[in-house]
């Protein structure tokens, strides 16, 4: 059956073409007379679908129909009816219980965020409650009152939604957001206008991090290509022999055997290293571990390259530490790469050479 309803004219356009407006058909019109105007004969073959369908056409036009003092629509009513039934009151947080399939979830930065927000703003947001006092919305905001040690928090109850209504709007109330965007030239402009106004409290209260705001204020960093940045391609013919020092404007290159104290005390000609960045070999073969799924082909190492027993290799890494040491300052920070498979012995090989495991990243 088609029809169309219009709410300006209020109005039902049949399948027979007739008009059916509110002249013929209100609040009081009967199925019968409805079917009339839309051009159904109701019989006893009528299909029960069919039934179905004009039953709840019935209804829908009962409540498109009813009259509403003027100025008011049933959906005013009803909003006015709700704004005026909502009410904030404390509770006390062991009183409220989490909603079993809430499926947001916080981090814990997170959670510190919306604790730095509460105690800088103030708790402006109250929780969302059912009459079970299950949390509808504001499960982070439970979690970052009990990080500030609160007892009570403002919570509104809402009492008038269904249990299917419940599970949606949880969803919702967190997805609406998320589809919200930034105006980033306005958002730029009151992150630097905010530093002006003499704050007293951090601007990463705002939730963005440090970082983020200079990326905003600043814009990304364009830099022209630098005709020095381009590499030329290598000789066929390797040129460079061991021993080779190689002066490239304030920086120094050679070509020597790492476990050679010599090389070093050349290289650094009487400086001391202040950082290090070492890749020493991994003892592993460049064949099946390097080469960009066989794309790219490199030479194996002259050593290290997975001829090595674990003692072996623990020795081999201990005289590079030890040279790389003796020509670093007192506190000079070492970054040591290796494969997974090798790091119990670059922990053996930095014994006696370093004083200090600072850290270890994967």
């Amino acid at each position: 059956m088609n029809k169309s309803l219009s709410a300006p004219g209020k109005s039902i356009e049949s399948r027979a073409g007739r008009r059916c407006d509110r002249r013929s058909m209100g609040p009081t019109t009967t199925m019968q007379e409805m079917a009339r105007c839309l051009g159904i004969v109701a019989t006893g073959r009528t299909r029960p679908r069919r039934i179905w369908k004009l039953t709840r056409l019935h209804g829908m036009l009962v409540r498109f129909f009813a009259p509403f003092p003027p100025g008011q629509t049933k959906c005013s009513v009803m909003s006015n009816a709700y704004v005026k039934a909502l009410k904030v009151e404390e509770r006390e947080i062991s009183s409220l219980k989490p909603f079993p399939r809430n499926a947001r979830l916080h981090s814990e930065k997170q959670i510190h965020q919306i604790a730095s927000a509460i105690r800088e703003f103030g708790f402006t947001n109250p929780v969302l409650v059912d009459q079970a006092d299950i949390i509808i919305a504001g499960h982070g905001r439970i979690e970052a009152a009990k990080l500030l040690g609160l007892d009570r928090v403002p919570v509104i109850r809402i009492e008038h939604l269904t249990d299917a209504q419940k599970r949606a709007y949880i969803i919702a109330d967190n997805k609406l957001a998320l589809n919200a965007g930034w105006d980033i030239g306005i958002l730029a402009i009151e992150f630097q206008n905010l530093p002006a106004m003499d704050l007293d409290f951090d601007l990463e209260t705002t939730g963005f991090a440090t970082a983020e705001i200079d990326l905003l204020i600043d814009g990304p960093t364009i830099t022209a290509t630098d005709p020095a940045d381009q590499i030329p391609l290598a000789e066929p013919t390797a040129v460079t022999r061991t021993g080779d020092l190689s002066q490239l404007g304030d920086h120094r290159l050679i070509c020597g055997d790492a476990r050679d104290a010599d090389v070093y005390r050349v290289l650094m000609s009487g400086e001391k290293a202040r950082i290090v960045f070492a890749d020493p070999p991994y003892n592993v073969p460049i064949d099946g571990h390097v080469g960009g799924l066989g794309s790219i082909k490199h030479r194996e190492f002259a050593m290290a390259s997975g001829e090595m027993t674990s003692g072996e290799f623990t020795a081999f890494l201990h005289t590079i530490f030890m040279n790389a040491a003796d020509e670093s300052i007192d506190g000079a920070i070492h970054f040591i790469c290796m494969d997974w498979r090798h790091t119990e012995e670059v922990m053996r090989a930095s014994k006696g050479a370093y004083t200090e495991l600072k850290n270890v990243c994967v």
